[in-house]
């Protein structure tokens, strides 16, 4: 019996109409570059999150589930999360083997009847504008440049600032990071000319609760 029908009267949309991700600025567990498992209200969604969970014990210890995320019009999104690489990204041949074998895991529970047949799926990487969760994913890439968006004082609604950083210590006791800048251009002063920062500023060190950062992504120096 496709149990799935008898929890809802609707069905998934056609393939030609679903629709594609949307471009919102990501947020931490947005089932997208924020990370986290979102299901939408989909009655079919932890059953598709259970079988992407089995497929991904095939990869080994080394490679998660960055992301997870279904929607009512039948569209499951995964991005996946290699702890070894640099950045964090799969290969594309790891990428299209793993796609390949979890459509043909939903394709088979789906001719069951436990999930809607002909589920569309994108599996990627998050790669490196990935928002890094305060202050659990510092600790993995503590030897990277991150930017840091940051305000100072909440109270005084003081405005956003940014900066370039090196993670230089993490008080878990107080919930708090201590960053030193790191030498790139949006760091240097215009006028400098291209000369590496100042006695001073390598000394400066940014001193803040968690609460007090905005957003956290890792540098990427195009």
């Amino acid at each position: 019996m496709d149990f799935w029908k008898d929890e809802t009267d609707e069905e998934v949309e056609p393939i030609d109409s679903w629709e594609e991700e949307d471009d919102a600025e990501p947020e931490i567990g947005d089932g997208g570059d924020g990370g986290g498992f979102v299901l939408q209200n989909c009655h079919w969604g932890e059953r598709a999150l259970s079988l992407a969970h089995e497929v991904l014990l095939h990869f080994g210890d080394g490679m998660e589930l960055f992301s997870f995320k279904t929607t009512p019009r039948g569209y499951i999104y995964v991005r996946l999360d290699k702890l070894a690489h640099e950045y964090g990204c799969p290969s594309m041949d790891e990428i299209e083997s793993y796609s390949r074998q979890y459509k043909k895991r939903l394709d088979e529970v789906g001719a069951s009847g436990e999930i809607p047949e002909d589920l569309a799926l994108e599996v990627s990487s998050p790669g490196a504008e990935r928002l890094l969760k305060v202050p659990d994913d510092l600790y993995r890439f503590k030897d990277m440049p991150m930017r840091v968006d940051y305000i100072q004082d909440l109270e005084a609604r003081s405005p956003e600032k940014f900066g370039v950083f090196y993670l230089e210590s993490i008080e878990t006791e107080t919930g708090r990071c201590v960053w030193r800048l790191a030498d790139v251009k949006e760091n240097r002063d215009p006028s400098a000319k291209g000369r590496p920062l100042s006695r001073k500023l390598k000394d400066w060190r940014l001193d803040l609760p968690y609460a007090m950062f905005k957003r956290v992504t890792l540098y990427l120096d195009y």
